[in-house]
């Protein structure tokens, strides 16, 4: 897949989600072999005004391109200046966030609140494209709600203005992310413009992947849910994919060896303070599905530092017979 004169590697894609797709997150996903990862959704109001935290969110040194930076807003000269300043940072792709429902969002007319305005959508889209010599995306749902199904037209409209690929997430912005992703709206979106679109939505497996492949006949494929606390869902669908057969899922042991090492990622690059702050959720996804990890989640909720998180991570799988070797391989 080409997104512009991007040449994407594979068809298996990081969805963009705040709070998670981090830069710890994005080199994880990169091992696993992702074709395209994003960053999380950064303001470009914020980047403007220089705000370092948000400038941090905009770190890319030193990753495997291409990665897509995703920007959200509402005002198209914001917008702007907003993929001026991203490329200048070294993005070799812009994404537009029309699609997140979060409330504090929406109710200043931005991510999926866009899905109303087409026109101004488009007036976005038309000064990034403007601005920046690199392709413009957008990621959107595909609607405000079930009687106003809108990704089709809406998707047409960008692409006339200019946008270069287009990722759909098979829900409405009422769904949040209940109930089901509708892949039929996927599908007529695919037929109905004739640049790269990225399906989203209900991928839990590898057979999922290929199944949303066939039935809309996208590009690529989008995890995002899934590959919390399990990172491991991307190599297994491009394995699926390039060879038709199903990836053993991680051992216990392996998932936390892989908790471990995500914690060692972000506490390099975070520190220790908001390293661990920031890992609770990640570690609690991790441990989803094993046995007896209640009291485990609560000490680590409780945890300030890496020996304290490395020493309960150790007690449990010790408890569990996780450890086999007899200095401890496993």
């Amino acid at each position: 897949m080409k997104i512009g004169q991007s040449e994407i590697p594979n068809p298996v894609v990081l969805a963009p989600m705040a709070g998670v797709t981090d830069k710890a997150f994005r080199i994880i996903a990169r091992e696993h072999g992702c074709g395209l990862v994003y960053t999380e959704m950064i303001s470009a109001k914020a980047l403007c005004y220089h705000n370092s935290r948000t400038r941090e969110l905009l770190d890319l040194e030193g990753e495997e391109q291409p990665i897509a930076v995703q920007l959200f807003g509402c005002e198209p000269e914001v917008m702007a200046e907003g993929a001026r300043l991203a490329v200048q940072a070294g993005a070799m792709l812009l994404d537009i966030n029309m699609g997140c429902p979060v409330p504090k969002v929406v109710k200043n007319g931005e991510g999926s609140a866009l899905l109303e305005k087409p026109e101004l959508a488009a007036e976005i889209v038309r000064r990034m494209v403007e601005v920046a010599p690199v392709p413009v995306m957008a990621k959107i749902r595909i609607g405000w709600n079930a009687p106003n199904i809108v990704a089709v037209s809406f998707a047409q409209r960008l692409e006339e203005a200019g946008i270069s690929a287009i990722a759909v997430h098979g829900r409405t912005r009422d769904q949040y992310y209940a109930g089901t992703a509708n892949w039929d709206v996927i599908r007529r979106v695919k037929e109905a413009v004739s640049i790269p679109v990225i399906g989203n939505g209900d991928i839990w497996t590898a057979r999922d992947a290929a199944q949303m492949l066939a039935e809309t006949g996208c590009d690529a494929v989008m995890l995002g849910r899934g590959v919390q606390g399990n990172p491991w869902l991307i190599s297994q669908v491009r394995h699926y994919l390039e060879h038709g057969e199903e990836l053993l899922p991680p051992s216990p042991a392996e998932k936390l060896q892989g908790a471990i090492r995500h914690l060692e990622l972000v506490l390099q690059l975070k520190g220790e303070e908001a390293g661990i702050r920031e890992m609770r959720k990640h570690l609690a996804w991790y441990l989803k599905g094993m046995k007896r990890t209640a009291p485990v989640k609560e000490a680590l909720f409780r945890a300030k530092s890496k020996e304290e998180v490395g020493r309960i991570l150790h007690e449990y799988m010790e408890r569990e017979g996780l450890i086999t070797g007899p200095k401890g391989e496993q």
